[in-house]
């Protein structure tokens, strides 16, 4: 048994989603580690470690009095108003605890620049509302103390635990639907793997400031959804439907150029598909 450490107390917010999990697996072995949850479940009210916790409606104040939290990870789904006063509660309580959060941003944020791929310092501006939404968040969490907060920026995010993606891929395929491609949208990457590792070394190494988590390398969206399909021995039953939402190519592709994490948290595309064949 891998003994806890006593440094940290981490409370993951939106434990019972795809990322919120995930994160859970990696560090609840090392940690003391918490997580909220909305939809009831039966095997996560049976642990004393969630909370049912509807951010829409509930004060968080009360957990975060019961956990004391030296890290919060945000990893929320759902109404975009009330997150963005969460987090103003969250930032207030950051101000005040020797806490730090870490919060699941998007490369949407960057979703109005479509000519080239975007780093950690480039000027954040969107055209979605979601892309909007992160932003605001981002923008009051940049204003607190800079070792308060990790901001981190996630593309697509694909790998062998049936993601929302995949599982949504599958599921078209059951159906004989066809499966959107763009194939003018160039973009980068991650796994559910990669990713939690990458936020594990974050916490490990106390690291703040801004982090782009994708792939090193970039594909297009179309390329990569048959090479997904292809490794899947199931392009036999695939269809296709192309969606064109202009001639040119268009980059949705978060990269890292100051905040680089080491060679072995570091990913390629081809290695989400390794991990797809295991």
């Amino acid at each position: 048994m891998i003994k806890r450490e006593s440094k940290h107390r981490i409370l993951i917010l939106g434990v019972s989603g795809f990322l919120g999990s995930a994160i859970y697996k990696e560090l609840f072995p090392y940690f003391r580690t918490s997580g909220t949850y909305n939809t009831s479940n039966k095997t996560l009210e049976k642990n004393r470690q969630f909370f049912h916790y509807n951010y829409e409606e509930d004060d968080i104040y009360e957990i975060l009095d019961i956990v004391k939290p030296t890290i919060i990870i945000s990893a929320l789904r759902g109404d975009f108003s009330k997150q963005v006063m969460l987090h103003r509660h969250l930032a207030e309580y950051l101000l005040l605890e020797n806490t730090k959060l870490i919060f699941l941003s998007s490369a949407n944020v960057f979703d109005a620049y479509s000519k080239y791929p975007s780093y950690e310092q480039d000027k954040t501006l969107s055209n979605s509302i979601y892309g909007h939404f992160k932003i605001k968040i981002e923008n009051m969490l940049l204003r607190l103390p800079k070792e308060k907060v990790a901001i981190v920026r996630l593309p697509m995010v694909f790998g062998p635990h049936a993601p929302p993606r995949l599982t949504e891929i599958l599921q078209l395929i059951d159906l004989n639907e066809p499966i959107e491609v763009f194939p003018n949208l160039v973009m980068n990457i991650t796994s559910d793997n990669k990713l939690t590792q990458q936020i594990h070394y974050i916490i490990n190494r106390n690291k703040s400031g801004v982090f782009h988590l994708g792939s090193n390398d970039l594909v297009h969206h179309d390329d990569f959804i048959k090479e997904i399909i292809e490794t899947l021995h199931l392009e036999h039953k695939a269809k296709y439907k192309q969606v064109f939402t202009t001639n040119d190519e268009r980059y949705l592709a978060v990269l890292p150029k100051f905040n680089k994490l080491p060679k072995h948290l570091q990913l390629v595309s081809q290695d989400i598909l390794s991990e797809l064949k295991k």
